[in-house]
């Protein structure tokens, strides 16, 4: 064979596969977002001024001069800027029962494991996903079903503060790499990646079995300025346990910690060539908790008997999604989310139990 015929048959493949890799990288990129166990009520209305002025708050004067304003509107934007600055101007808020817009869980658990296999699933499954056990999720989530499609193959990652995540997301069967708990970054590390390597258990353990977020953050943050996966999930842990603890201080300096976070990332997506003006971000929660402080409806807890735990919220924020603001008299489920990833990313499913795709 010629030299110029072999150089002919090189360019032309070299053509083909930076083809089809462009025509990959364009695909949309998407970020799963959930904080644990955070109210409806946080989101839309602010601090709340009844726990804000019991027992369960010890910084009372702080959190005043801090998250307290003139109306709800503001006292929300003071507890969450980016949600109320950026995602109502430019994307959607689904959850505020106030104005009739109610999403609500379809499994009768109200407790985490349940609820995170509901939205990365697509359907609730109380026969089989019914505690918090470390138990191999028998289910194939929307990442698994990602991470064996065409552009979105080997380019899916989750990172969670909670350590039953592998387990949630089966890590063993999907492939997909999961950082959760105290786990440690691995692999072609940066200077970053083994500085939180050495600090994350130097800073105060509160729970053995969620770290603090600010590492599941940064470990994230890293991983996808590294690697630039296409589909991320990050799961944000704290705020459920500083309110199963009834430390009403420290939940709400969590979720105002947590919004900014997540308008870190998405600063960050924005100044990005690879993700700018391609990624969405879908925000949601595993589950309600109670109203207050009754017993039948103790913001502490949640489960299937605490009233309101089954009431959740999802924001939206991307590149096609109709910048509509608050939702009004609608009724969405927590089992929309997948159904709505798979729909972004151009994938077919069957499966008659996922619950619909949002239309956006």
């Amino acid at each position: 064979m010629k030299k110029g015929f072999k150089f002919l048959i090189l360019t032309a493949v070299l053509f083909i596969s930076y083809g089809i890799k462009a025509q990959s990288d364009n695909k949309p990129n998407i970020f799963l977002i959930t904080l644990d166990g955070v109210r409806w009520q946080d989101v839309f209305t602010g601090i709340d001024t009844v726990l804000l002025n019991s027992d369960y708050t010890k910084s009372k004067t702080f959190l005043k001069e801090k998250f307290v304003g003139n109306s709800i509107e503001e006292n929300r934007t003071l507890l969450m800027p980016f949600f109320w600055n950026t995602i109502a101007e430019k994307g959607q808020l689904h959850g505020n029962k106030n104005l009739g817009s109610n999403v609500n869980l379809t499994n009768t658990m109200a407790f985490s494991y349940p609820g995170y296999n509901e939205i990365l699933t697509g359907a609730a499954d109380d026969e089989h996903v019914n505690s918090n056990k470390k138990l191999y999720n028998k289910n194939i989530s929307i990442l698994e079903k990602a991470n064996h499609f065409d552009a979105y193959k080997n380019k899916v990652a989750a990172f969670c503060s909670w350590d039953v995540f592998p387990y949630i997301i089966n890590d063993k069967r999907s492939g997909i790499p999961v950082n959760a708990g105290y786990m440690d970054a691995t692999c072609d590390l940066n200077n970053t990646e083994k500085f939180l390597n050495d600090i994350q258990r130097q800073a105060p353990i509160i729970w053995e079995g969620v770290r603090l977020d600010v590492f599941t953050h940064h470990f994230a943050k890293e991983y996808i300025k590294k690697n630039k996966p296409k589909l991320a999930y990050i799961a944000y842990g704290e705020t459920d346990d500083f309110a199963h603890e009834g430390m009403f201080d420290f939940y709400v300096k969590s979720l105002h910690n947590t919004d900014a976070l997540i308008k870190e990332l998405w600063d960050y997506v924005q100044n990005d060539a690879f993700y700018k003006d391609n990624t969405y971000f879908i925000i949601t929660t595993d589950h309600g908790r109670g109203t207050g402080v009754e017993k039948e409806s103790i913001w502490t807890s949640h489960g299937d008997e605490v009233k309101g735990a089954d009431q959740t919220w999802i924001a939206l924020l991307g590149p096609t999604i109709k910048g509509t603001g608050e939702g009004e008299n609608e009724q969405f489920y927590t089992n929309q989310i997948a159904a709505t990833i798979a729909n972004i990313i151009g994938l077919e499913i069957s499966d008659s139990k996922m619950g619909k795709a949002l239309k956006l």
